[in-house]
């Protein structure tokens, strides 16, 4: 993931989605410090917690939003630790994003990635150039 990737300089989203990615991006920071079967617990929950669905404007204002947070962050907050925030950051408003992991292919490169997919969409906020193809290992 390239840090333009990573983190986000343009602030996005509404006061509430901002504050939403904050608290999201706190709280999945504090989960991957744990072992990870909580982490997939809490996933889960915040999978059937959140029951309305966005639209691709809402959820790429949102993981702007948690990227744009994650600058403040001091340690890593890469493509897992903000993944997982704007999953979070979507159920704490009442709103359901896939948190998937697996790889990204690219021309060179295979590298292990972690992203948000909108169901029926697919992944929200990445780079998608052409030669670039994602494979999804699990979905929560």
């Amino acid at each position: 993931m390239t840090s333009m990737e990573a983190y986000s300089t343009v602030r996005t989203g509404t006061y509430g989605e901002r504050l939403a990615a904050a608290v999201g991006l706190a709280l999945a920071l504090t989960l991957l410090r744990l072992p990870f079967r909580h982490t997939i617990s809490a996933a889960r929950l915040a999978r059937r917690v959140g029951r309305r669905e966005l639209d691709l404007a809402q959820a790429n204002a949102l993981v702007g939003a948690v990227r744009h947070t994650a600058r403040w962050w001091p340690g890593r907050a890469a493509c897992m630790e903000t993944s997982l925030g704007a999953v979070f950051a979507a159920a704490l408003l009442g709103r359901r994003l896939d948190w998937c992991l697996g790889v990204r292919f690219a021309p060179p490169p295979v590298e292990y990635h972690a992203w948000a997919e909108l169901p029926g969409h697919g992944p929200v906020g990445e780079y998608t150039a052409a030669g670039w193809h994602h494979h999804t290992a699990l979905t929560i």
